[in-house]
């Protein structure tokens, strides 16, 4: 299985480049926007970079099953994750920086088999940051192996809260905010960058110690927490489930155990905060 990982990452690496330089063609131009929602952009790299990686692994791979984006937007429901092996994309990842033309947005593809995350690869390249990671052999920068740091304390890490979901619905508005309340109390410095698979990354680099967002899509999240796990980090639910969940993902990502469970302590205590204030307003109502 080794050697064919590293095969398969010999093959893709390649195609995740040259949908790297298509991305940079973007430079000085006007960006095209459509809306997906009020809070959803898609562009024509979305589009067309999704069909670019798609096609080219398909044409090497073609047994292969994918999960992507755009193409799970035009059915409006995810595909079902099989035991094939399947490869889950973001084509543009922080598609309102890219929109406004900042740099913090990037390409992400994941290999799973049996369900299993196997192979991660997130390509910024704006920032000329490729990271990769075969599962059981590191992670890494630009070729260089990372490790995430060793912080276990809340007022030494540096902390980043991806709040711009929180236009999504009333509900995740409220936990978002009612967790944001807490937590600044209680980190060095938040940070809100518009870009999961950055975020993530950060951590593995040791850029950031902590690293949230709630409310995601597996393809936020396939490459990117298999690389802070190859970084020696903790992929958490940050609802607190035992189980974290690839395919519906609310994500704390962080660079020791002790930390996740430091954060995970300050979210369920704003959480509970946060219904006993409705109740008593459901009552004095």
């Amino acid at each position: 299985m080794s050697s064919d990982l590293v095969t398969y990452l010999n093959v893709v690496l390649p195609i995740v480049k040259d949908a790297g330089e298509y991305f940079l063609t973007s430079k000085g131009e006007n960006i095209a926007v459509t809306n997906k929602s009020d809070t959803d952009l898609v562009t024509e790299y979305d589009k067309n970079i999704e069909e670019l990686l798609q096609t080219s692994i398909q044409e090497r791979y073609p047994d292969h099953k994918f999960i992507g984006e755009e193409g799970s937007q035009k059915v409006s429901e995810l595909p079902s994750l099989t035991d094939s092996p399947t490869w889950i994309i973001d084509p543009v990842d922080g598609t309102t920086n890219f929109s406004k033309k900042l740099p913090l947005t990037g390409i992400s593809v994941a290999l799973l088999i049996n369900k299993e995350q196997v192979l991660g690869i997130v390509y910024l390249p704006f920032l000329n940051e490729l990271y990769t990671a075969i599962k059981g052999q590191g992670a890494y920068l630009n070729g260089v192996q990372i490790r995430c740091n060793n912080v276990t304390e809340m007022k030494k890490a540096l902390f980043a809260y991806e709040i711009s979901v929180a236009a999504q619905n009333d509900e995740l508005q409220s936990v978002i905010m009612g967790r944001l309340n807490r937590y600044v109390k209680e980190v060095l410095a938040i940070r809100c960058l518009g870009c999961p698979i950055l975020g993530q990354c950060y951590v593995a680099s040791g850029r950031l110690d902590a690293y949230q967002c709630d409310g995601l899509y597996p393809w936020d999240v396939a490459a990117g927490t298999l690389i802070v796990q190859e970084a020696g980090g903790i992929v958490a639910d940050s609802f607190g489930k035992n189980h974290f969940d690839l395919m519906r993902p609310n994500v704390l990502v962080t660079a020791t155990e002790e930390l996740s469970k430091r954060f995970l302590d300050v979210a369920r205590k704003a959480d509970e905060e946060r219904k006993n204030m409705h109740v008593r307003l459901e009552t004095a109502i």
